[in-house]
């Protein structure tokens, strides 16, 4: 029996272990008695302990943080009696142990539940927790190689938008004198080939008329030569 096992069922009481699942429920074991039942799912949810997150004043930190911290503090700050302790007992108790509660949000009856579940998990040697610690060292370093990868790509970009305000009008109002000089420069060298283009074209129907002037008569004077003939 594992940490990862144990879950907590709504209507029930105590800790069970997770043996099977089924499409209308689930077979689990009372950690506390080992007593095996079976669980409708129309009645109860079944909760993992290593899914549960605990509200802090900073980051949610999952609940076997919290576990931890307890079993770290247990010499030094006597473990608060769940069935005994009054609100205000329990409430310093957790404040010592886990200055980070947010206690407007984790309620004493959360905080006698935990009390409780971790005197279960002590008595049955279940406070190991090098698998899930593992995971948030790992998903921790995770989140940092993001962090670090997209820093850069936030400072250039934040570079480029401060020059690009700059440069941008000098080079746009350069371009623009470079292409009325230029456009200038196409226009005048272009107006000497148009007129000579025009001339030729206003000459050339007068030619066209020339040579079929001169031809007609040659072709009148042979056709009446024939005649005679």
């Amino acid at each position: 029996m594992e940490y990862r096992e144990i879950v907590a069922v709504t209507g029930l009481g105590g800790l069970y272990q997770l043996l099977t699942t089924k499409s209308d429920g689930a077979i689990v074991r009372n950690v506390a008695d080992k007593t095996t039942k079976f669980i409708s799912a129309r009645q109860h949810n079944v909760t993992p302990l290593e899914s549960i997150e605990v509200y802090t004043t900073g980051d949610n930190v999952r609940l076997h943080t919290v576990f931890e911290k307890m079993l770290e503090h247990e010499t030094s700050i006597p473990l608060a009696d769940s069935k005994t302790a009054d609100s205000g007992i329990i409430k310093s108790y957790f404040k010592s142990i886990f200055p980070e509660f947010d206690e407007e949000r984790v309620y004493v009856s959360d905080m006698k539940k935990m009390l409780k579940w971790y005197e279960v998990l002590k008595a049955n040697d279940l406070l190991h927790f090098e698998a899930q610690n593992k995971e948030d060292a790992e998903a921790n370093a995770e989140e940092s190689g993001e962090a670090a990868v997209e820093t850069p790509a936030v400072e250039a970009e934040s570079v480029t938008s401060i020059e690009a305000p700059e440069e941008k009008p000098a080079k746009k109002a350069k371009a623009a004198k470079e292409a009325e000089v230029a456009e200038t420069a196409v226009a005048e060298e272009e107006k000497p080939k148009k007129a000579a283009a025009k001339k030729k074209k206003a000459e050339a129907p007068e030619a066209e008329a020339g040579e079929t002037a001169e031809e007609k008569p040659a072709k009148k004077t042979a056709k009446k030569k024939k005649t005679e003939e």
